[in-house]
């Protein structure tokens, strides 16, 4: 006599979304965020208050001398509607101005995301949470440069 089997039943099994781990604020209430741009590097910290931003402890209309750089720095702030809810320091070193106000952007996207978790979608449209990865490209020997080449002679 030959038993018959039940028949296999297939269950997919839905595949684990990705979960982001917040940290919430450190023993002073701040939440930190990490920037990177060229070489520079930027601790951000960021906390409820009035509104204020203070970088390598100056405000940041003396630090950061061209529009530019604080045009996009209070950009962030005001798309995610906290410009004068929130204070923030920042230290930053190595590079520029240029690379450091890139590696602020980032650490002030990455700070506001431990912040406020809801503002992800915001922050995400606008690039802020986007590490620019370009560098400058290396001398190389026997150039004058990193592409320019010594002229070239045929006689």
């Amino acid at each position: 006599m030959i038993e018959s089997t039940p028949p296999v039943q297939v269950v997919a099994v839905p595949e684990p979304k990705k979960v982001r781990i917040i940290r919430g604020p450190d023993a002073h209430g701040w939440y930190w965020g990490t920037g990177r741009r060229k070489t520079a590097v930027a601790r951000v910290r960021v906390k409820g208050g009035s509104g204020e931003i203070i970088i390598n402890d100056k405000p940041m209309s003396e630090y950061f001398t061209e529009e530019r750089d604080r045009a996009n720095i209070l950009g962030l702030l005001e798309k995610t509607g906290n410009k004068d809810k929130i204070n923030v320091r920042v230290n930053a070193n190595g590079g520029g101005f240029t690379g450091q106000a890139g590696a602020v952007i980032l650490g002030l996207g990455r700070a506001m995301l431990e912040f406020d978790a809801n503002l992800e979608p915001i922050l995400r449209e606008h690039a802020y949470l986007t590490r620019d990865s370009r560098k400058v490209e290396r001398k190389k020997y026997g150039q004058s440069g990193a592409r320019k080449r010594y002229q070239f002679s045929k006689r």
